[in-house]
């Protein structure tokens, strides 16, 4: 710095800080050999603190407002140095203007998964991501444990040690929480909450608060959600039956229609094979024999006999079941229009067949 600018730099008598950045914590003010004139005008805005370092030592930290440097008014530094009046002050600080705004939208995550264990799907790897608002709380011990001398300090100086410090303690609790993988998503901010209360302190040991943090997304590896999309999937199909049943007949009348393409009807002639294949399954465990339909104006019941349904008979064939004594009062039967299996003594129908009835007492005399 030459002749010029020492001259230059003894006339400012305004000390100020406009800052129009966003990620600015703390900036020195320069001045030339770090003199201060005696009288000169200090202007702390809102959102700002000036500490004043003398001779290595912090002397005071300065709210918002205007102050004329002068001996009364800042009596700490009075007590560290005599100012003289004069041009060539012996009065030398350096002046420190701390950002005391919220600092918004810092960005946290896992550099690698996580490992946890759940109750539904055993071991699992979580990565997660989100944000955190942050601001200086203590201006001298922020000064004193993080900044030091720097005379131009931002926000990226320190975040990747913030987030290596919230991302370490979000394992430990998200671990210790045992919260199921699938019931996360529903506590994420209670989570956040919980978090923010406990790396508080840690924090503070800087010189910073930790105002809010935001768990944005908690998320599996890609293979496993492609597991979960399928599981999804079978649960939204429901009833298998009724969806082979009807691919099989979407299939049918694409074919029919000329419409789809051959991949569309392979799939549709698959999707046909595997009915035939259900079908037959339930005609051998039927023993493989057609029935023929009961008579018109009869009634056919399906009878329980040792365990298996057998039927449906009706007329004879009941009489024959009867005779025999597989068709019995407790012998359960089931027909159209009955909600349950019930005891053969129990169907008016079926009652002429199992024996005698057993009449009324007579009316007394």
């Amino acid at each position: 710095m030459g002749l010029w600018d020492k001259l230059f730099g003894e006339f400012v008598d305004v000390i100020e800080w406009l800052d129009d950045s966003s990620d600015t914590m703390m900036y020195r003010f320069e001045r030339y050999g770090n003199e201060i004139k005696y009288g000169a005008k200090l202007t702390v805005r809102e959102s700002q603190n000036a500490v004043f370092v003398n001779e290595g030592q912090v002397a005071d930290v300065l709210g918002p407002g205007m102050y004329e440097l002068e001996t009364k008014n800042l009596p700490v530094l009075s007590t560290l140095q005599h100012w003289d009046h004069g041009f060539e002050s012996p009065f030398k600080a350096e002046v420190y203007f701390c950002n005391m705004r919220r600092f918004t939208d810092l960005k946290w995550g896992t550099k690698n998964p996580l490992m946890l264990r759940d109750k539904e799907f055993g071991g699992v790897r979580l990565r997660a991501f989100g944000s955190y608002v942050m601001r200086i709380a203590d201006p001298k011990l922020f000064i004193q444990e993080i900044t030091g001398t720097d005379g131009h300090f931002t926000t990226d100086e320190i975040t990747n040690q913030l987030r290596n410090l919230i991302t370490s303690r979000f394992a430990s609790i998200v671990g210790k929480a045992d919260i199921p993988v699938l019931d996360l998503a529903a506590n994420y901010d209670q989570l956040g909450e919980f978090i923010t209360t406990r790396i508080a302190p840690e924090f503070s040991a800087y010189g910073l608060e930790l105002t809010k943090m935001l768990i944005e997304n908690i998320s599996l590896p890609p293979e496993v959600e492609a597991a979960l999309d399928k599981r999804t999937s079978m649960g939204m199909i429901g009833n298998l039956d009724k969806y082979l049943k009807f691919q099989t007949a979407e299939a049918m009348q694409n074919s029919a229609t000329g419409g789809g393409s051959a991949m569309g009807d392979a799939m549709g002639i698959g999707v046909g094979m595997a009915m035939a294949g259900k079908m037959a399954e339930n005609l051998q465990s039927t023993g493989g024999a057609s029935t023929p339909p009961p008579l018109p104006g009869q009634t056919a019941y399906h009878v329980a006999i040792d365990g298996k349904t057998q039927g449906p008979f009706a007329g004879d064939a009941l009489k024959q079941l009867a005779a025999s004594g597989k068709l019995t009062d407790t012998t359960l039967v089931w027909t159209d229009g009955m909600n349950d299996w019930q005891p053969a003594a129990k169907v008016d129908a079926l009652k002429p067949l199992l024996g005698p009835a057993t009449p009324p007492p007579l009316p007394p005399r």
